[in-house]
């Protein structure tokens, strides 16, 4: 069977509706790893523009608003048609930027230091990761994957029960607290985004295996930048807890 990963961008049935497409070249792990990079090298560039205009006394809420709506529709149109992938990651990469530099900008100005610390964290756990899963520590078994999936599928329930709430003035218990048990949760939430790296990584390494499309590369990079936008964030806000209990 196809590796499975829990990031919803990567499933079983990617490399299924793929093999409808017949081209020359074929997806290899050399490539993702350098549109991978692209993406990364686009995603900063833009977050450096919206942290700069932050600090320069520009209001960056509508681009962390229109990164944020933007970012979700792309990957929704990209997530059911990869073919789509070689065009609209790169413009995913840069509205996710924008959203990132001015969120983390609005971070750093209440917690000094913040960004520097997430950067460097979500860093080390990628590398941390790739690691355990190239050393085989970390096996992507059928029994992994599943767990992984099913938690991240409950996070993202909550999250979207937590934004329903919102509109009528309620909110999750502990999610957004900066309590032992909302730290608690921010730390078991930052695990299950890390483990979703290695079904990621189990995911794109079976498809350079079966000869995936070529264009499959832009679609494994994008769903490696969506891991890591969302362990960037979560491990982001789980500082912020920490430090608010200063």
């Amino acid at each position: 069977m196809i590796g499975r990963s829990g990031n919803p961008t990567l499933n079983d049935e990617t490399f299924e509706k793929s093999r409808h497409y017949n081209g020359q070249e074929t997806m290899t792990i050399g490539g993702t790893v350098n549109k991978s990079f692209m993406l990364l090298a686009l995603l900063i560039g833009a977050a450096v523009i919206s942290w700069a205009m932050f600090f320069n006394g520009y209001d960056v809420f509508p681009y962390m608003i229109g990164g944020a709506i933007g970012g979700l529709i792309l990957a929704l149109i990209i997530s059911f048609k990869p073919t789509a992938a070689p065009y609209l990651a790169p413009i995913y990469a840069i509205l996710e930027g924008l959203l990132l530099g001015a969120l983390s900008a609005n971070y750093e100005s209440l917690y000094y230091g913040i960004t520097l610390q997430a950067a460097l964290l979500t860093m080390c756990v990628f590398m941390g990761m790739l690691l355990a899963y190239k050393t085989g520590l970390i096996k992507a078994s059928e029994g992994f994957k599943r767990g992984v999936i099913a938690a991240t599928a409950g996070i993202a329930l909550v999250y979207l029960l937590s934004f329903v709430l919102r509109l009528f003035g309620m909110t999750v218990p502990y999610l957004h607290d900066s309590t032992p048990i909302g730290i608690g949760i921010s730390i078991v939430i930052v695990i299950i985004a890390a483990l979703n790296f290695v079904l990621d990584f189990n995911f794109i390494e079976e498809g350079a295996k079966q000869g995936a499309p070529k264009y499959m590369e832009w679609y494994g990079s994008f769903g490696l930048l969506v891991t890591l936008v969302w362990l960037y964030i979560e491990i982001i806000r789980l500082l912020a807890k920490l430090a608010n209990r200063d």
